[in-house]
């Protein structure tokens, strides 16, 4: 399974996680270019990519 990162206005970290009833339909692209805000950079990632220990979520950063 894929996730969407993308920086916030604020500096941190955003994480899509598309619902597999979205993804019966539409693609993980057309969910990004839904719900991404304008102009930020955005990434398609694998789901292990993401840290599964939240203990520090605010930390995480993304680089584009």
């Amino acid at each position: 399974m894929k996730r969407i990162i993308y920086k916030t206005e604020s500096g941190g970290v955003a994480v899509i996680v598309p619902s597999p009833t979205y993804l019966q339909d539409h693609t993980i692209e057309e969910l990004a270019a839904k719900d991404i805000p304008e102009g930020a950079e955005y990434e398609i990632v694998d789901t292990d990519t993401i840290p599964s220990d939240r203990t520090f979520r605010n930390a995480w950063e993304y680089t584009a």
